[in-house]
């Protein structure tokens, strides 16, 4: 029986236009940023995630995590910059109401 083997490097991906061009799982929608969220703030595990998401595998929680660690700071900087941003929203439309 023959196994097919999945290339890592085309799990995450970054398209121009689609989620601000960040960094997501290929053909998913998912953000990295966003199974960061779930596994830190969360606490969720992989199997957790995946499950919980249902259409992604643990391979590819696995491979955004992998992405997390290996480029952190530019990750927590669009967690931070994303953070201020609904702050700024926020307070705009608390204004208004």
């Amino acid at each position: 029986m023959a196994t097919l083997s999945v290339d890592i490097g085309t799990l995450i991906t970054r398209t121009p236009g689609l989620h601000g061009g960040v960094p997501h799982i290929t053909g998913k929608g998912v953000t990295v940023r966003r199974i960061v969220f779930w596994s830190k703030e969360r606490g969720l595990t992989p199997e957790e995630i995946a499950d919980e998401v249902g259409h992604i595998s643990l391979a590819e929680v696995h491979a955004a995590l992998t992405y997390y660690y290996a480029n952190q700071a530019e990750i927590d900087q669009d967690i931070e910059q994303q953070a201020l941003e609904a702050v700024a929203l926020e307070r705009r439309y608390s204004k208004t109401q």
